[in-house]
């Protein structure tokens, strides 16, 4: 999640840097063969040009629409992730019948590893959904270009030294093992789920809380297991190709034409309108672009990329709360931002 009001132009060129670089050089050669090589044959009409460039708009202004509905659901369903967290950690921690036949410290032990077990789910949670899919960035530049999204999910990593210790969160937080047999599952996340479930439940049958606290705890759990497959929903299936493929597309198609249509409009203006059409051309393409690289990197929330929901920072704030509400003192220190950019 970029922190910063504005963004700045690091960001901007790290973004579209290469898309701009290419935009120049096609605008300008366009001039030159129109200038010096007298191609007057390759110059179409401005109008077709101004209707595909309208068109455009409009459909990049929808797959836009849509990748920010993406992008804010995904943030609700964490937001909803936080909200669930605090009331297991107040639940649990709170439920009490009195049964002074169970001994005080195997009841805090019990509550405590069920909060410890819920920690982990958390960053497992995230683990998971990192994992690339075929569609996304990361995996599209792992196949083919290996270059730009590559280098800038290392230089987000490179400064969160947390980022890719959730193994380290798994084995402080789960039993040995609990820890042993995260192989075993296909998705550990659910099955931890699972077992608090069972851990809730025997807290029942020994008199620890009472049929209706059990009630409610579980309704807890099947809270989580709701947020976890709408996560999933969203990690799992992309913004339809149709849309977001032709988009590209369409926009490739404007930014050849445009500045076949904008030279012969300048070059009324004089030899000097020739040049002038450069940055005029390259302007209108750079905004094109943008536009669609906005809506094509907000479409994917669980990237891990700057452009994201910032979930090690979320599960931070959950993990320090909940630990608060075990009574331990030795907390981690929350995940600050850092080059205008949260994760």
């Amino acid at each position: 999640m970029i922190t910063t009001k504005y963004v700045n132009y690091r960001q901007v060129l790290n973004l579209s840097g290469f898309h701009l670089i290419m935009i120049s050089i096609w605008c300008t050669l366009i001039a030159i063969l129109f200038h010096f090589f007298n191609w007057h044959w390759m110059i179409i009409p401005w109008v077709p040009v101004a209707l595909i460039g309208t068109a455009e708009a409009f459909l990049v202004g929808f797959k836009n629409n849509q990748a920010y509905d993406r992008l804010w659901e995904a943030r609700k369903i964490w937001g909803g992730i936080v909200n669930s967290s605090r009331m297991l950690g107040s639940m649990v921690s709170a439920f009490d019948t009195g049964n002074d036949e169970i001994g005080k410290f195997d009841l805090k032990d019990r509550r405590k590893k069920i909060v410890y077990r819920h920690i982990a789910w958390l960053y497992q949670l995230r683990e998971q959904l990192l994992i690339p899919t075929e569609w996304e960035h990361i995996k599209v530049e792992e196949d083919q270009l290996k270059s730009v999204d590559q280098k800038r999910n290392r230089l987000i990593k490179a400064g969160f030294p947390d980022y890719g210790r959730t193994p380290i969160f798994l084995n402080k937080y789960l039993s040995e093992d609990e820890a042993a047999i995260q192989s075993d599952y296909k998705n550990f996340a659910t099955h931890l789920i699972a077992q608090q479930s069972k851990d809730i439940n025997e807290l029942k049958n020994m008199g620890a809380i009472s049929g209706f606290n059990h009630m409610q705890l579980q309704d807890c759990l099947n809270e989580f297991y709701t947020l976890q497959g709408q996560a999933e929903r969203i990690k799992k299936f992309p913004l339809p190709r149709q849309f977001a493929s032709t988009a590209f597309v369409f926009n490739v198609i404007f930014i050849m034409l445009l500045p076949l249509g904008l030279v012969s409009e300048f070059a009324k203006l004089g030899d000097w309108g020739v040049w002038a059409s450069i940055p005029f051309c390259i302007t209108i393409g750079w905004i094109y672009i943008i536009m669609e690289l906005v809506g094509d990197y907000s479409e994917n929330p669980f990237e891990g990329l700057m452009f994201d929901i910032p979930m090690l920072s979320i599960c931070r704030t959950i993990e320090i709360d909940l630990l608060q509400m075990t009574g331990d003192t030795e907390l981690p220190d929350p995940i600050a931002s850092k080059n205008g950019v949260l994760v």
